[in-house]
């Protein structure tokens, strides 16, 4: 028997950009005895960890609360929602002289600058403004008052605003504020992913709020398998996911744009927001799924694939190593796959295009 576990939960908070929705396909009535599950709470989210276990005498609480600490650890320096985290202080600050970060901070922060020049600026941290004036993150607008504020936003707005030398992290203009939840969590995933390779963990499974990395075999012996859920409403029609990935030794995370939204003048407006322009995403894109080598990896561009036009994404990713991309796209009310890069997608339910 196959038992298929839907681990896409409703946020905790409006914490995420991106929550991904997943079907993981755990095939519990063939588990193996030396199979542990460890579930808890993070970032505003969940997370879920499966491990194949040699020691049957390992001490399940304990590496528990090993790894509650490391990601305990992690949300104190990027929870946008805890007014005393590390990047919270940063946000309040008005200083332009630089100021001192950890180094968690500084390696999120590094990555997020070069993925954001590979991208031409469609992945930016820098949008915690816009995403509030737009009714999003912890201190949102009601609803947006005049879309000319957009402009005096976008004024700070972009990481030229940022310079990151070693651990000194500086702001070019006062009013900068960033806000790491499209980049956090897949950092959080790699961390507790090399915390438990280096315990000699070989069957490895990490998943924090829909951000996941794996590597190794399942209970059944085959490489882990990921779902990838179908649009909205499709799941009200019972096709709950549009196809099933095997990953060894990757990361995968998805970003759409239809779980996380709001009404504005009797429109729906998604979370996805161009960072260069300042409004949010009007495309045929419904979801954007992204494999890589590492979960913060995955995580960042998937945000960025989703914020751009298809054809700019795909000119983009021509000059880029290792980003696998798989596209949901709606076409004339009937919707598709695009398959970009090295992947290989079984049970698809909807028609693949070729070109």
């Amino acid at each position: 028997m196959i038992v298929l576990v839907k681990t896409y939960i409703k946020p905790m908070s409006k914490e995420a950009h991106i929550i991904m929705g997943f079907f993981f396909l755990w095939c519990s009535c063939s588990s193996l005895d030396t199979y542990i599950n460890i579930n808890g709470q993070t970032m505003g989210t969940t997370y879920s960890i499966k491990l194949n276990i040699e020691d049957k005498s390992l001490d399940h609480d304990d590496l528990k609360n090993k790894v509650d600490s490391v990601l305990n650890r992690l949300s104190t320096v990027f929870s946008t929602w805890d007014n005393e985290s590390e990047i919270s202080n940063f946000n309040r600050a008005l200083d332009t002289d630089g100021i001192l970060i950890s180094e968690d901070f500084k390696n999120v922060i590094n990555k997020a600058l070069s993925i954001s020049n590979a991208t031409n600026g469609y992945f930016d941290v820098t949008v915690f403004d816009l995403m509030s004036f737009w009714g999003f993150g912890p201190k949102p607008y009601k609803e947006p008052i005049k879309l000319e504020w957009i402009d005096s936003i976008l004024n700070f707005t972009g990481s030229e605003f940022l310079v990151l030398e070693k651990n000194i992290l500086t702001k070019i203009h006062p009013f900068v504020k960033i806000d790491l939840n499209s980049i956090a969590k897949g950092y959080g995933v790699d961390k507790i992913f090399n915390y438990l390779v280096e315990q000699n963990f070989k069957d490895v499974f990490v998943e924090i709020g829909g951000e996941v990395r794996a590597r190794g075999y399942n209970p059944k012996g085959s490489f882990w398998k990921i779902g990838i859920e179908s649009p909205y409403e499709d799941v009200k029609t019972k096709e709950p996911f549009i196809g099933i990935i095997e990953l060894n030794n990757k990361s995968m995370a998805t970003s759409n744009n239809y779980r996380n939204f709001i009404k504005y003048k009797n429109k729906v407006l998604g979370h996805t927001i161009d960072p260069r322009k300042g409004y949010p995403v009007n495309s045929n894109i419904l979801s954007v799924t992204v494999i890589s080598d590492f979960g913060i990896v995955s995580d960042a561009w998937a945000t960025a694939i989703m914020a751009m036009e298809y054809e700019s994404a795909l000119n983009i990713l021509e000059n880029t190593d290792n980003i696998n991309v798989i596209w949901v796209l709606n076409v004339e009310g009937k919707n598709y796959i695009k398959v970009y890069g090295d992947v290989t997608l079984s049970n698809e339910k909807y028609e693949l295009l070729k070109n």
